[in-house]
């Protein structure tokens, strides 16, 4: 991060950022500078990598003689919302953190497939491009039903998976998320900071601390992102579901979820659980829908130990 950047930081904590005469403009600088901080304190490197349909921007933490976890964010976010979970791995791994296809800096193309099977189907050529024979994959949400497209079509890459809060299965109770869905609202699609800031609370049960100013910039790009967001949720949600292939999956897996999730119903982790021969689950208690976000260390804690006893070497 230039000097610039940190400067403008702690100007703006300096001076308030509660203040309401500060434009948005100042939040997403802002925020986009805190984001490159984070990923540096974690030693991420960007990246873009032509992949052949479209090329991807990633964050890389190149590990030599370790081995490579790959970590795959949810609808709507992007590559930053694994920057406190991967400082925890960067020392022991190798990290490769894409933008996938409509999200972040990879951009959106509205003749692309946005299925979770094409996007596992990118992660796999992303692998293929970077020389990367088999990893360790980690999704949340969305990014867990792709990383289980991963494992049941793609299982000699994987070394194994780990799912946080996917999506991906019938769930046996409804969730928060699926209730408005039924009453013709997805809560993703917003139009003013209200339903914004509704949205933003049914994400996690302990967000982190974010500058009130940060907030309101991310609720802009989510208004202006409707039309994305809105074909990105018709092309996986709901389609290519894994209920009737969970037993094909092989590779050592590990499900974690948190029981305040108000987007994917805990319920569903059972499923998976059932689903999946000799998988693990962990449920915490006080947790929303984004552990690595909310609880950053202790759930990179249980990540490595279950990828350590799961080693390709």
């Amino acid at each position: 991060m230039k000097k610039t950047g940190l400067a403008l930081v702690l100007l703006i904590l300096l001076m308030g950022l509660t203040s309401p005469w500060w434009p948005t403009s100042v939040g997403h600088v802002l925020y986009e500078q805190a984001s490159t901080w984070e990923a540096h304190l974690a030693d991420l490197e960007k990246q873009r990598v032509d992949i052949g349909e479209m090329t991807m921007t990633l964050h890389r933490r190149e590990n030599p003689g370790k081995e490579e976890i790959v970590l795959l964010h949810g609808y709507s976010a992007d590559k930053s919302v694994w920057n406190r979970f991967a400082r925890h791995l960067k020392d022991e791994f190798a990290l490769v953190i894409p933008d996938l296809a409509g999200h972040g800096e990879t951009g959106f193309n509205a003749a692309w497939d946005y299925s979770a099977q094409s996007q596992a189907e990118r992660v796999v050529r992303l692998l293929d491009v970077l020389g990367i024979e088999r990893a360790h994959v980690i999704g949340n949400s969305m990014g867990g039903f792709i990383a289980a497209q991963m494992a049941v079509h793609h299982s000699h890459r994987l070394l194994s998976a780990t799912l946080i809060d996917p999506a991906g299965v019938a769930s046996p109770e409804p969730s928060d998320m699926e209730i408005m869905l039924q009453q013709g609202r997805n809560p993703f699609e917003v139009s003013s900071r209200e339903q914004f800031d509704e949205f933003f609370a049914m994400t996690m049960a302990q967000p982190p601390w974010f500058p009130d100013i940060a907030l309101a910039a991310v609720a802009e790009k989510y208004q202006a992102r409707q039309p994305e967001l809105r074909a990105i949720f018709k092309g996986f949600h709901g389609q290519n579901m894994l209920d009737e292939v969970l037993s094909a999956i092989r590779v050592p897996t590990l499900i974690l979820w948190g029981a305040q999730d108000r987007l994917i119903h805990v319920s569903s982790a059972a499923v998976w659980q059932a689903g999946i021969p000799g998988s693990e689950l962990h449920v915490w208690q006080d947790v929303g829908h984004m552990p690595m976000m909310e609880i950053p260390a202790e759930s990179a804690a249980r990540v490595k130990a279950f990828v350590a006893q799961h080693s390709g070497s």
